[in-house]
C-alpha cells in the first residue's frame, strides 16, 4: 500500500479562490512574493538549467500541459549540450534569464535535474521577478534555484517533478503518477490542497506554522556560505536526497547542526532518502536516517514527520517553496498545507 495520500480541497485556504494578483505572504524578517495563478491561455516555458534533455523528451509534458489549457514555448537553449548540461553556462543562464523577462512566459518549468544550476547562479538577475513574478518549477539540482529566489528575491517557487517525470502515456499512466503531476496545475492554480501521509514511528507530535523552505540535502549542503544559503528561521524545512552513503547524509545532517539551520525552525518534515549506497562490510556507519536525525536536533520541541511524499519517488508532491505552511503531525498521520 502507498505510504502517501494526497487529499483535496480540505479547507485550508479560502475554497477555490484564484488569486489575480501576486500574493503577499508573511515570512520571517520580510514578505514573500507568491506568484498569481495561471489562467487558461497563460505560457509556461520550458528550459533546462541543469542537466541536457532533448526536444523530444520533453512531449509527454508538452501534451499534458497543454491539456490544462495553457500555451508552451521552448527555451532557445533546450536540447543543446555541453558535456551532460543542457548547454554552455552562458547558454543556460541566457536562457533562463530570458523567460524570467518575457512577460509572455507566466511560469517556468525546468525540464529535468541533473547538475548544472549553481554553475549559473551567480549570472542570473532575479529582480525583475520582484516586478513580475511568476513560478519557477523543479526540484533536485533545482533545489538550489528555489533557495536562490527565496534568499535574494523572497519569491515563492514550486518543488515538483519536471518533464522527464511526465509519464509517455497518460492515460496507461498509474494513479500516483498522475496525481503527482496534477499537483503541479493545483499549486499552478492557487487550488487549496493538503498532503496527508500515515504516522511513522519516529515522528514527533504537534503543530507548526511557517515558511516551507528545503529540498535536496545535497544541493543544500553545497549552496552554504554561499549567496544562495539556505534560509531556516522560523521556518518549516523540509529534505530529501537519493543515491548518498548513510555517512554522507549524516554529514550533510551535522553540518546543517553546526550552521544553526535546525536552531529556530519550526518543524521538519523528512521525505524520501532513496537508493542509499551499499557500505563496505565492516565499514558500516550504524546509524538510520531517524537516528541521525534524532541525534541532530535533540529534544527539540517542534513537530517532525518522516515518510513525506516528496522526493527522488513516485509519490513526489508538488510543494509551495517559501509560502507559509501548517504541519500538523499526529497520531493519525501528517498533514501540510498553504495557509496564506
Amino acid at each position: 500500500m502507498e505510504r502517501s495520500s494526497f487529499l483535496r480541497g480540505l479547507g485550508l485556504l479560502a475554497g477555490g479562490i484564484l488569486w489575480d494578483k501576486p500574493v503577499l505572504a508573511a515570512s520571517s524578517g520580510s514578505r514573500v512574493l507568491v506568484p498569481p495563478s495561471l489562467r487558461a491561455g497563460d505560457v509556461i516555458g520550458l528550459t533546462s538549467p541543469a542537466g541536457y534533455i532533448s526536444v523530444d523528451e520533453v512531449q509527454a509534458a508538452v501534451s499534458v500541459i497543454r491539456s490544462w489549457g495553457f500555451g508552451v514555448r521552448y527555451g532557445e537553449a533546450l536540447g543543446r549540450r555541453d558535456g551532460s548540461m543542457g548547454g554552455s553556462d552562458a547558454e543556460r543562464a541566457a536562457d533562463l534569464q530570458r523567460m524570467i523577462e518575457d512577460p509572455g512566459v507566466r511560469a517556468i518549468l525546468c525540464a529535468r535535474g541533473g547538475y548544472g544550476v549553481t554553475r549559473i547562479l551567480d549570472r542570473l538577475d532575479v529582480r525583475p521577478l520582484r516586478r513580475d513574478p511568476k513560478w519557477v518549477i523543479g526540484f533536485s539540482d533545482i533545489t538550489a534555484l528555489h533557495l536562490h529566489l527565496w534568499r535574494q528575491a523572497r519569491i515563492a517557487s514550486i518543488h515538483a517533478k519536471m518533464c522527464n517525470s511526465f509519464p509517455a502515456d497518460w492515460a496507461t499512466a498509474e494513479p500516483i503518477v498522475k496525481d503527482t503531476i496534477l499537483s503541479i496545475r493545483d499549486a499552478l492554480t492557487h487550488e487549496p490542497v493538503v498532503i496527508a501521509c500515515p504516522p511513522h514511528p519516529s515522528d514527533r507530535t504537534g503543530v507548526a506554522e511557517g515558511p516551507l523552505v528545503g529540498g535536496n540535502l545535497s544541493v543544500i549542503h553545497t549552496c552554504m556560505g554561499t549567496r544562495s544559503e539556505i534560509d531556516t528561521r522560523g521556518a518549516i524545512l523540509f529534505l530529501e536526497d537519493v543515491g548518498e552513503y548513510p555517512y554522507s547524509i549524516d554529514r550533510m545532517l551535522t553540518n546543517l547542526q553546526r550552521a544553526g539551520k535546525l536552531d529556530r525552525l519550526r518543524g521538519l518534515v523528512v521525505g524520501g532518502f532513496t537508493g542509499v549506497k551499499r557500505e563496505s562490510p565492516g565499514d558500516e556507519f550504524g546509524r538510520g536516517l531517524e537516528q541521525m536525525v534524532a541525534e541532530k536536533v535533540g529534544g527539540a520541541g517542534f513537530p517532525i514527520c518522516f515518510g513525506f511524499p516528496v522526493g527522488h519517488q513516485r509519490d513526489n508532491y508538488a510543494l509551495v517553496h517559501g509560502r507559509r505552511h501548517r504541519l500538523d503531525v499526529s497520531d493519525d498521520g501528517t498533514s501540510l498545507g498553504a495557509i496564506d
